[in-house]
């Protein structure tokens, strides 16, 4: 599903990317860790087309994320971890959502239900003056609504309650099959029963990848 083949990206005369190659796989859920500054970040963004490559490139499904980038979008689920600062209320949100990447309001609605947000009563309101965690909540519920071949979640429960996110876990544990799940995380402990592949990133290489 992702084929990731000598990447190399460099930002001036710092290099983020050291000639990475390595493959996610469908029914793959993968732990991709590292310190800050490892390529972790650097890596998810030239998976979804943001970067250009000084060497090496990126295949999903086939596709390139740059030259097809529609196309790969459509694949893919992003949930960063940092949500953006959208001015739009829910409701218009949803609606762009729905139209742009053809997902169905009301799986978006009974997603955001199951994580215990209520939609309802605030409709109205903006998504940039929503608390993190109502945010987390909206971007999870999105995420799984589009029932995206490939879902990359960056720090997901940074903004979440322990009741949230065993909401979280329960809806992914529904969700898992024929996907690749990618959480780039801190926390193993807080992910450990839903991974099957650990992945340590440092200094732009890969130095450990793992079946656990």
């Amino acid at each position: 599903m992702i084929k990731i083949n000598n990447l190399t990206k460099k930002f001036g005369s710092h290099v983020s990317l050291d000639s990475v190659t390595c493959e996610f796989n469908k029914n793959e859920a993968i732990a991709l860790m590292g310190a800050n500054g490892a390529g972790k970040t650097t890596l998810i963004r030239s998976i979804l087309g943001y970067y250009h490559p000084d060497a090496g490139n990126v295949s999903i499904n086939g596709l390139d994320p740059i030259k097809q980038r529609v196309e790969v979008l459509k694949e893919i689920s992003f949930v960063p971890q940092l949500p953006p600062p959208i001015k739009l209320n829910i409701d218009e949100l949803i609606q762009y959502i729905s139209i742009s990447a053809e997902v169905d309001k009301e799986k978006i609605k009974y997603y955001a239900n199951e994580m215990k947000l209520d939609l309802n009563s605030n409709m109205n309101k903006s998504f940039f003056k929503l608390s993190g965690g109502m945010k987390q909540k909206l971007l999870i519920a999105i995420s799984l609504a589009k029932k995206s071949n490939i879902i990359i979640y960056d720090e997901p429960t940074a903004n979440l309650d322990p009741k949230a996110r065993d909401d979280f876990y329960r809806l992914l544990k529904q969700n898992e099959e024929e996907k690749v799940l990618l959480f780039v995380t801190h926390r193993l402990e807080e992910v450990k029963d839903l991974v099957n592949r650990q992945i340590y990133m440092d200094m732009g290489k890969v130095v450990s990848d793992d079946k656990i």
